[in-house]
Formats: structure tokens, sequence, C-alpha cells
């Protein structure tokens, strides 16, 4: 199975070669009929990324040892500076959608 950088390689070779001169028109088809399969695998994935984040963004409930000695665990609530991973622009709200 390619990972979701070999399709998105794949797709913008496939768009190059739309763009070449010397392209036969059938050779173009198959290639952008390819391209709109690999299209829509990739906005697959990004959905299915998409959706891990939120989960992960919008579930701060975590787990932790207190008194590792012990060994017992308790549940804490985070607050928010708990699950700031410098990843995104803390302004910027995740509303699930891509522009």
């Amino acid at each position: 199975m390619e990972s979701f950088e070999e399709k998105l390689e794949k797709l913008e070779s496939l768009s190059e070669n739309i763009k070449k001169s010397d392209i036969s028109v059938d050779e173009a088809m198959k290639n952008f009929e390819e391209g709109i399969k690999l299209a829509k695998s990739i906005e697959k994935e990004l959905d299915a990324m998409e959706s891990k984040i939120q989960i992960l963004m919008n579930s701060p409930e975590i787990e932790e040892t207190e008194k590792a000695s012990k060994g017992t665990k308790t549940s804490k609530k985070a607050d928010k500076s708990d699950l700031e991973l410098g990843l995104f622009n803390t302004e910027t709200q995740i509303n699930g959608t891509r522009s």
C-alpha cells in the first residue's frame, strides 16, 4: 500500500504529465482518471486524519500516574496548556473544515 506522501507525489507527477505538450489525448485522459482516483483517496485519508485530530483536541481527559510507588492511577482533567503541542496556532480554531 502506498503511503500518503507517495500518493501525493504520484498525483503531482500525473498532473505534470498532463501539462506536457507532447502527450496524447488518450494518455492525458488515463492520467486524469488515475489522478481523480488518487485525489479521492487522498481526500479520504485527510478526512480520517482530521477526525483523529478533532478527537485528540476535544478529549481533555488524561490518565496520569499520581504516585508511582503505589501504582495508583487517577484521572485528571487537563487544562488547555497541558494539550498544547506547538503544532497549531493557538489563536486558530479547528472547526473540521479545510480551506
